[in-house]
């Protein structure tokens, strides 16, 4: 049984999304088990547990690159609509990071930030170029702009990702393990653009091993265990007082000290 919810202060904005009893399977495989919470509008909430908990697949649920097959995923109040085309505009409001960069390995940094200001939102070239210089900047990468993915490392290939989710100027940002195929010399550079991020007030879930950064930015930190909900809370409550064991053992086997 998991802890009781404790209450959300300093959450007094409206919730972006809301997960009610949220269900998915996979043939007999349950991967998602009946999860509960809520993403409030400036709100960081990261959700953290063993690999294959059911995270990612709750992000993929929430833009419906995945369907769930119960409860209701709510999009500023709305469920996630059923019709493909309905979804093209939700999607376009939720800009996504994976874990791999996913960049057009023949276009240029500037080009791949730009393709989709262009090609979705009908934006000129010239005003999509000028966005995109001032997305890279933003990222640290004004100097990479011509440079090819082949050529940039790991950490740039990524904040060149976080740049072209931005280019589509969403309501929110979702991030799915965004450093988990990163050396770790260039894991802090796309971290501190997240917390840049965060602190600006973009709306942000994130599936995250990196406990450090859920414990200094998160607003609300969600463990996962089995396809379910063990514990949610402010940081903290989850990394200097868990309520459930399970929660210790997890954090205590990372070598999370507080």
């Amino acid at each position: 049984m998991s802890a009781p919810v404790p209450p959300r202060t300093g959450a007094a904005s409206a919730p972006v999304v809301v997960y009610e009893n949220v269900r998915k399977s996979f043939g007999t495989f349950t991967a998602l088990n009946g999860v509960s919470f809520q993403v409030n509008k400036g709100e960081v909430v990261c959700l953290i547990g063993p690999s294959g908990s059911g995270k990612s697949t709750l992000l993929r649920c929430t833009n419906a690159l995945e369907k769930h097959d119960g409860g209701r995923i709510l999009f500023e109040g709305v469920p996630l609509p059923a019709d493909e085309k309905s979804l093209h505009g939700v999607r376009r409001r939720m800009g996504m990071v994976f874990q791999s960069f996913e960049l057009f390995p023949h276009m240029t940094a500037l080009e791949n930030v730009c393709e989709g200001p262009v090609t979705v939102l009908g934006m000129s070239k010239a005003d999509a170029i000028t966005r995109a210089t001032a997305l890279l900047k933003k990222v640290g990468l004004a100097d990479k702009a011509l440079n090819y993915p082949a050529n940039l490392s790991g950490g740039q290939q990524q904040r060149v990702a976080i740049a072209r989710a931005l280019a589509m100027q969403p309501d929110m940002m979702l991030f799915d393990e965004p450093t988990s195929a990163l050396d770790p010399e260039t894991v802090g550079e796309v971290l501190n653009v997240m917390k840049q991020l965060a602190e600006e007030g973009m709306t942000m879930v994130v599936v995250t091993h990196e406990m450090a950064f859920a414990r200094r930015v998160a607003n609300w930190v969600v463990v996962f265990e089995a396809g379910a909900v063990i514990e949610q809370g402010p940081p903290t409550q989850i990394f200097d007082a868990p309520l459930v064991s399970r929660t210790k053992d997890f954090l205590s086997h990372l070598g999370w000290e507080g």
